[in-house]
């Protein structure tokens, strides 16, 4: 008798209790709708900030299939991989890798390492180039890799790189044009005037719509929302070069980005002044310029012709 009465006080305290908490919680999720515009995100709602350590989690999957599972783990070497290839690969995110890629396990530690060695991956391949199957004709299997960037966006919507990956593959590898600009808008809706998804955007507009003006102004509002991103940071502050150790190395990266790509769009349409001035701004943003300055004075010898 005291067992089953005890038992009814269990349950009785337990549903006081979720009560209680169901309670608590929802002022908190109404303070979340009122105060971020992405609250309305399941995955945010429901993990809070820890659905970012789950985004890269995701996002570092795709890395992993895209290398065919040649990847390192936390106990290898990383240098050559703290900028995820299928990212870097895109051109619109800086690499921070060193060393050699297909050197991160080291040499065998004993006979018996150099044997388990042999039933894992064991080369360093990219998906999109064929994967370890040596076909370059068929790179199909990228579209494997799109569900985890994508939840990698539902989970982080600030993590720009997986919108910059997933738009950079429709548009290029699976020849869905469409489908990439909806998605760089997509990340510009959580991330506005983000000046990396503006550069992609941009290539979008310029290579495959041909449309320059259109890519020109895109390219253009990328250096504005630039300089706005730091407010009271001079902008040579920001473009300073500092041995390459600088915190200010991907800020000079995407300046640099658009400022070539500005040329570039300038000099396919005959106006090689504005190109040359395009070309100027970007030096002021790279750490080894002599590439930037031969393209200047090509373009200034074909002026005086």
């Amino acid at each position: 008798m005291n067992s089953s009465r005890t038992l009814w006080l269990l349950l009785i305290a337990l549903f006081v209790l979720c009560f209680g908490m169901g309670a608590g919680l929802q002022p908190r999720l109404q303070a979340i709708d009122n105060s971020n515009g992405q609250s309305n995100n399941f995955f945010i709602r429901l993990f809070g900030d820890s659905s970012r350590l789950f985004a890269n989690a995701a996002f570092t999957k795709a890395d992993a299939y895209y290398h065919s599972g040649y990847y390192p783990t936390i106990f290898d070497n990383n240098e050559a991989f703290k900028t995820p290839h299928m990212a870097e690969d895109t051109g619109a995110i800086a690499s921070h890798n060193q060393g050699e890629e297909t050197a991160f396990m080291g040499p065998p530690r004993d006979w018996l390492d150099a044997f388990g060695r042999r039933f894992i991956p064991n080369r360093h391949t990219h998906l999109d180039e064929g994967g370890p199957k040596d076909d370059l004709s068929d790179s199909s299997e990228v579209r494997e890799i799109l569900p985890w960037l994508d939840l990698a966006t539902e989970m982080n919507p600030e993590d720009i790189r997986s919108y910059l990956v997933i738009s950079f593959w429709l548009r290029t590898d699976l020849h869905q044009v469409p489908e990439a600009e909806h998605v760089l808008r997509a990340g510009l809706r959580n991330n506005p005037g983000n000046p990396q998804l503006l550069f992609e955007l941009g290539r979008i507009y310029f290579d495959d719509y041909h449309k320059p003006d259109r890519a020109r102004s895109i390219w253009q509002a990328g250096l504005q929302s630039w300089a706005r991103e730091k407010p009271g940071v001079p902008i040579s502050e920001r473009l300073a070069y500092n041995n390459g150790n600088s915190a200010n190395f991907d800020d000079r990266f995407v300046f640099e980005q658009l400022e070539v790509h500005l040329a570039q769009l300038e000099g396919s349409l005959g106006n090689t002044a504005a190109a040359i001035s395009h070309l100027q701004q970007a030096e002021l943003g790279s750490p080894d310029s002599a590439e930037l300055q031969k393209m200047i004075d090509e373009l200034k010898n074909k002026r005086r012709e």
